[in-house]
Formats: C-alpha cells, structure tokens, sequence
C-alpha cells in the first residue's frame, strides 16, 4: 500500500485540466493521490485510466474521478472548469458565465471539509480568483491564481527570438491583469543579467510592439488550433509543484493586492513567491512612472468589471 504524503483535486477535464494532470505526474513525484472532478464522469474515467498508463513510467500516483467530497483531505484543489474563450472574444467576455460556474464548485469544495490551496486558471482569471477568495472565505495566501504567468512565458519567447538568444537568458514579466490591459515591466527586465533597457540593440522603440505581440499571441493560438492549454497547463503544475515540494518560486501570478502597487482588495498579476504555505511574499517591484499609471488602468478595469459581476 501507497503512503499517501500529498492529493490534488482537479475540478475541470477539459484540454487545460487534462493537460495540466499530465505536466504533473512528468513534473513532480509528489502527488500520491490525483482526483479528476468534471460534469461528465465519462470523460473523468476515461483520462484516469489513459493517466493511470504513464505512472509505471513515473511515480506510482494513485489516479481517478471523483466528487467535491474529495476534496475533504486535499493539499490542492485546482479549478481549470469554465467556458473557453471562442475567436473574437475576450477574458473578460466569459465574466459572468464563468462567474456562475465557479459558484457551484467553491461552495462544495468547501463544504467538504477542504482546508488546502485553491490554484485558480479558469478566465478571467483575476476576477474568478478573487471571487474565489470571497466565496471561500478562505486567507488570502491559500487562494492563488495563473495570473500572468503564462503571459510572462509569452513575453520571455518573444524577447528571446527578438534578440535571437537562448529563451533561459530572459527574465521579464508581465504585470496587471491576464488580458488586454496587461503591461510588461521592461525596466525591470534582463538579458542575461543585464538590464533590457542596456542592451544595445533594443531600444524603447520596440516596446510597444512586442507588448502587442504578447496580447495577440493567445488569440492567434485559438484561430489556429480552437484553444490555447498547453503553455497554461505548464503554468499550473508549475505552481503546484512549488506548493507541494514547499519550493519558494517566484513567479508572475494573481496575488492579493493590499495596497502594494498602490491597489487594494484585488487579485492582480504580479511577481510573487509561492511555497506550501501558498502565497508568501508579494513582490514590489518599484515600477516607472508610466508602467505606475498602466497598473492602475489595470487595477481600475479589474474593480469595474468585478461590479458589474452577476452570479
């Protein structure tokens, strides 16, 4: 018999959820116990069996579907359930229907006697992460989302082909909200360990384009392949990696804002290190004066959306 030292609830099996369980077990040889929670038990059996094949070759996770109750004794629940955004649409389009959604899966997560880490990747992710943290009641630190981590992947692969070196030589995020009101924070970005903003052949020119780049890059994905899961899904066993193995990443991610960057009562994309305990830190980098203004756009857009959410 498997001692069990750590269980993961995963609530969604969709292309993200699916894809997420199988970065997991390759990822991390934590995870004793994954439970596969979706609206179609079918499905749920199905990629627990097709995941049950990998473990010989990984660890010997105990893998199946399940219920909310299961969640009684889980160190994560991660919620990937929601409606995918379509060609044309925005993050923010899927608002209060994703809205509703995550209203019927908090609620019995937390009935069950949960008492881990929720990790949050539905969209719009910053909304639905702090009204996560507001039906749960949960502390702040023990509700994280993806945030801009994906985005900040997006913004590292541009930069390396831009500048032609190798994608591990970047170090750049992106800050505020995962869609369109995003930013990155090139002054605090780096090449190898120099500054971006000294690299001779990058000049302040070329921002604005790439910043665009990033915020194109998920919807051209979708046009061509109806989805975007696999980057994301990276992004969240990346996180739950680091909250089970107790790791102190740090890593561009919906973070509870209490007055850091001068915004409060918000989950916003921003640096911050996450270990067991969940969110430990959040990051304050000291932003320009313009990239200031842009996370308060960020902040403003986020508040007004969040009131004029229907559940």
């Amino acid at each position: 018999m498997i001692k069990r030292c750590h269980k993961v609830l995963l609530v969604g099996d969709g292309a993200v959820g699916s894809s997420f369980a199988y970065s997991l077990l390759q990822t991390t040889q934590e995870v004793d116990e994954l439970v596969i929670v979706d609206l179609n038990r079918d499905k749920a059996d199905g990629d627990a069996m097709d995941l049950q094949d990998i473990t010989p070759l990984e660890a010997p996770t105990i893998i199946r579907s399940g219920e909310y109750a299961d969640a009684a004794d889980a160190d994560v629940a991660v919620i990937t359930a929601g409606v995918p955004r379509k060609p044309g649409e925005t993050r923010l389009d899927l608002v209060n229907k994703n809205a509703k959604i995550l209203s019927t899966i908090v609620q019995p997560i937390v009935d069950s006697g949960f008492h881990g880490i929720f990790v949050v990747s539905s969209n719009p992710v910053d909304i639905l992460t702090t009204l996560t943290q507001r039906m749960s009641g949960f502390p702040k630190n023990r509700v994280i989302g993806t945030g801009t981590s994906l985005d900040s992947a997006r913004l590292n692969v541009i930069l390396a082909e831009k500048l032609d070196v190798p994608v591990s030589e970047i170090d750049a995020h992106i800050m505020g909200e995962h869609g369109d009101t995003s930013f990155a924070a090139f002054d605090e970005a780096t090449v190898n360990g120099q500054l971006l903003k000294e690299v001779a052949n990058f000049t302040p020119t070329n921002y604005a384009g790439i910043e665009e780049m990033v915020k194109e890059r998920g919807g051209k994905i979708i046009a061509r392949k109806g989805a975007t899961f696999y980057g994301v899904a990276k992004c969240l066993a990346y996180i739950v990696k680091a909250i089970l193995e107790n790791r102190n990443v740090t890593l561009p991610i919906s973070a509870p804002l209490n007055g850091e960057y001068g915004v409060s009562d918000l989950y916003l994309g921003v640096p911050a290190v996450i270990n067991t305990s969940g969110i430990v830190k959040v990051i304050e980098h000291d932003l320009s004066a313009e990239e200031s203004k842009k996370m308060a756009h960020s902040a403003a857009k986020m508040k007004e959306v969040l009131d004029g959410v229907e559940l």
